[in-house]
């Protein structure tokens, strides 16, 4: 069994996908970890080799980790919007988008998205503006995911939904 969490920057896929793979004991993968792997820290990378450079790298690693073993797979939040990855990560496994208001993903872009490149040394209505963009476009991808998660709880709560619907079997285009 793979599960594929994508979703937004800031939206939890990283945090949720190790709390899912607890549940339905699988490993957990995270692909922009992978890619730090290859790299070093990212920001100094892409800053430095551009993101169309970053974004062949995270298609290398998405590609291995689908012919790797069952995970639950925490990607990055342009990674389905890249070129056939969104096709291929649904053939692979089940695709989970996890859903975060808008507002929400400000507020935690502009506590903890610092660090992202593409939102690197933005605040206040910049930010804000960047954030709304990016999901607008992202935004059509995402809901093409076979499950549609409101990631609006916990952590936890939001895990316990997920691995629970994995359980009983995903229906396409599953609301939670």
């Amino acid at each position: 069994m793979r599960v594929l969490l994508i979703g937004f920057m800031c939206s939890g896929k990283s945090h949720i996908g190790r709390l899912v793979a607890q549940r339905l004991g699988l490993p957990h993968v995270d692909t922009d970890r992978l890619v730090e792997q290859e790299v070093g820290p990212l920001l100094p990378w892409i800053g430095t080799h551009g993101e169309a450079a970053f974004r062949v790298r995270e298609a290398q690693v998405l590609r291995n980790v689908l012919q790797g073993p069952d995970a639950v797979v925490s990607t990055g939040g342009g990674t389905p919007c890249e070129g056939d990855n969104m096709e291929r990560m649904c053939e692979a496994g089940t695709v989970v988008y996890l859903d975060v208001p808008v507002d929400l993903l400000i507020d935690r872009c502009a506590l903890k998205g610092g660090d992202r490149p593409l939102l690197f040394g933005l605040k206040g209505e910049a930010l804000a503006a960047r954030v709304r963009d990016l999901l607008a476009q992202r935004t059509p991808v995402y809901r093409r995911a076979h499950m549609l998660v409101r990631a609006d709880d916990t952590p936890e709560r939001i895990a316990d939904r997920i691995a629970a619907a994995i359980a009983q079997g995903p229906r396409p285009g599953q609301a939670m």
